[in-house]
């Protein structure tokens, strides 16, 4: 016969036996392994360091392409007349003296005759002083017909070379066709005469517009309430539609004190070199203008940042196998920077390319 006791010794080691089974069958909890990065994933990575900085803002502008003022001409017609040639066409490279039209006009007969008349005059005012001279010697002439005699000759010689200058002036050469010609070397900006168009003689418009375009104006519209931002000598890049990838770099040289009453908006003015004449008037172009806050933030590349969850992130690399995912407050987010207010501190090191990789490899 069993004793209580014995029954308590049995139950008791049977308990452990079963404990000690139980054990046995439960997995064992597996360690994941840590992420290191291959050699490959680091050549092809570039990291950057993070540096404290005045915050950079910018504004972007919006205006055109124009021609220098300083470095156009605009050419008017002396007479009327019927246009019988046209030389040179919109957009057209011309050197100095080149013809441009050719205008068939009763008003350069008209010039014509006058310096006819004023060559005529000089003749007869050379041989009537002669006649003078001789009488006055001859004690036939008074010294005061002498005088005058001398005065019409004077006045003879003027106006033939008044009428000498008006020639060369308006190149008038014999016969009624007036001829126009580039008073400068460059571009056919602007064109307004056209074959067998009748030109008025009181025509106050220009015909022609020749433009160097070597260097070239930016105009770009400074709203009201950017005013106060805007100033002289700011650095700004260029951007025009036709060369989305091209940035030109420049200052602000002028700002005009008027406000166009139709856009509400002052004009800044941009001197740019115009390399192989890229830049042609009338283009639209974008001005960026960069200046500086009173503030210092952290900056980093705006490529490192990484957007995730509606929160921003950048990837704190202190070696191969110790990455970081560190969220970040963005002051100010620009096109090739970005300002930090928190998360970050000068020196440390992120990842910039080859950051989302290592940013999915960490947070799947």
């Amino acid at each position: 016969m069993k004793t209580p006791q014995n029954i308590l010794f049995a139950t008791l080691t049977l308990s452990v036996l079963l404990t000690g089974c139980e054990d046995k069958k439960q997995p064992v909890e597996e360690v994941a392994p840590k992420f290191t990065m291959t050699d490959k994933m680091l050549s092809e990575s570039s990291f950057a360091t993070a540096t404290t900085e005045f915050a950079q803002n910018e504004i972007h502008l919006f205006g055109k392409i124009s021609a220098d003022n300083n470095s156009m001409a605009q050419v008017f017609p002396a007479v009327g007349g019927n246009v019988i040639e046209i030389k040179a066409e919109l957009g057209d490279y011309v050197k100095q003296g080149q013809l441009l039209a050719s205008i068939r006009s009763s008003e350069v007969a008209g010039f014509q005759s006058q310096t006819s008349d004023a060559d005529a005059n000089v003749s007869i005012a050379e041989r009537n002083l002669q006649s003078a001279k001789d009488m006055y010697e001859g004690k036939l002439a008074s010294e005061k017909e002498l005088v005058v005699a001398q005065k019409e000759l004077e006045k003879a010689r003027a106006e033939k070379s008044r009428m000498g200058e008006v020639n060369n002036i308006y190149h008038l050469k014999k016969g009624s066709v007036y001829n126009l010609y580039a008073p400068i070397s460059g571009y056919v900006v602007f064109k307004d005469i056209s074959p067998n168009e009748m030109l008025l003689s009181n025509r106050d418009s220009a015909v022609f517009t020749i433009a160097k375009l070597d260097n070239v104006w930016v105009l770009a519209n400074v709203n009201e309430s950017d005013l106060s931002k805007v100033k002289q000598g700011q650095d700004v890049s260029i951007q025009t539609i036709a060369y989305p990838d091209s940035h030109i770099n420049g200052k602000i040289d002028k700002i005009f004190n008027v406000i166009d009453p139709e856009t509400r908006a002052a004009k800044a003015l941009i001197k740019v070199h115009n390399t192989d004449v890229a830049l042609k008037p009338e283009m639209n172009a974008t001005v960026t203008v960069h200046y500086a806050d009173d503030k210092k933030f952290v900056a980093v590349p705006s490529e490192a940042l990484v957007f995730d969850k509606s929160k921003n992130f950048v990837m704190v690399f202190k070696a191969k196998d110790d990455i970081e995912t560190r969220e970040v407050t963005v002051y100010r987010a620009l096109d090739k920077t970005t300002y930090l207010s928190a998360g970050l501190k000068e020196g440390e090191k992120i990842l910039v390319k080859g950051n989302l990789l290592i940013y999915d490899a960490l947070n799947d």
